[in-house]
């Protein structure tokens, strides 16, 4: 397959490009580069099966040749980066996912949607199952990308319905790894950015807000099994990709101050989170276990001892705080 990835220099799309490079698969990368970096793809380039092409996707996008499949994964998805660029969020969800919608029609490829537990908003039911409609607050300052992933499955959808395109949607829970940016404002950065400073850890509240943390090979596995799906109705509707363990981030801290013998300990701070951050985070997998024979298989600790081995060689510079600690 030939296979074009929006957001190609991004955290997520960057590991996809090498699964799927792996597979056989050749891979054009496209990113904007906002909040993508070429570092995660710097190992490619030069590679006969794979192009970068830096590109805006919510002008139109033109890909010469044959086209298999369309993965629309561009997008800011931290909350830095979202309540820092909201217009812009709002306008990758609808007029890039049109524009990338648009380009899989005319190519009768078969197209991926990047979505997220964030649909869910703050979830009044739990764990969440994919018809859950959501609690989502739409001028809240989260609903910039809340409303942009929403928009974008229903248009996704749409095309499905009314052109007949072969779409997938998969709603991707918490996820962790190499390549993410410390600076990205998520929990997991930020507790072990922290923990290599040598400071407490800040825990909002009482830290029972929970979340349910999946390591980015399990994701792609998920994905990718999605992708390569025969076509049918079952196989359009949204999936949950994630790991449905659950801890709280009072937990979650003391394990990373552990893995990091990081004495600073853990500062409580008053409950200052961004208005609708959701208090629960629980995928139910049953739909994705019974379509795609699909069960995250990397234990938590050894995930994140990869990870904090890699924030670790960066140590330095990039370790700033960042602007505001969002879980």
């Amino acid at each position: 397959m030939r296979v074009l990835i929006t957001g190609g220099a991004g955290f997520l799309g960057s590991h996809l490009a090498d699964r799927l490079l792996a597979e056989g698969h050749s891979v054009i990368a496209m990113d904007n580069l906002i909040t993508g970096n070429t570092d995660n793809i710097q190992h490619l380039i030069g590679r006969a099966d794979f192009t970068f092409i830096r590109h805006d996707v919510t002008n139109y996008i033109y890909v010469g040749g044959q086209l298999d499949a369309v993965m629309h994964f561009a997008s800011p998805a931290s909350p830095i980066d979202y309540l820092k660029l909201p217009i812009q969020t709002l306008k990758v969800g609808a007029l890039g996912t049109h524009n990338a919608l648009g380009l899989a029609l005319a190519k009768r490829a078969r197209f991926l949607l990047a979505s997220t537990s964030e649909v869910y908003g703050d979830p009044l039911v739990h764990p969440q199952r994919e018809d859950y409609p959501g609690n989502v607050n739409t001028i809240g300052p989260r609903g910039v990308y809340d409303e942009a992933k929403r928009f974008a499955e229903a248009l996704t959808m749409a095309y499905h319905r009314s052109h007949a395109v072969d779409t997938r949607i998969v709603r991707i829970f918490n996820t962790y790894g190499e390549r993410m940016r410390l600076d990205d404002g998520r929990v997991v950065p930020n507790f072990i950015g922290q923990a290599l400073r040598g400071e407490p850890l800040t825990v909002y509240g009482d830290g029972a807000q929970t979340r349910s943390f999946c390591y980015v090979s399990d994701l792609v596995e998920g994905i990718y099994r999605l992708l390569m799906l025969p076509p049918s109705d079952d196989a359009s509707m949204p999936v949950n990709i994630g790991n449905p363990f659950e801890m709280s981030i009072l937990e979650f801290a003391q394990i990373i101050n552990e893995m990091t013998a990081n004495g600073g300990g853990i500062e409580f701070r008053k409950m200052d989170r961004i208005e609708g951050d959701p208090q629960t985070r629980q995928p139910d997998i049953t739909r994705a276990t019974s379509l795609l024979n699909y069960a995250p298989v990397v234990d938590l600790r050894e995930g994140l001892g990869r990870t904090i081995e890699y924030f670790r060689s960066r140590v330095g510079a990039s370790l700033n705080p960042p602007q505001h600690a969002a879980s």
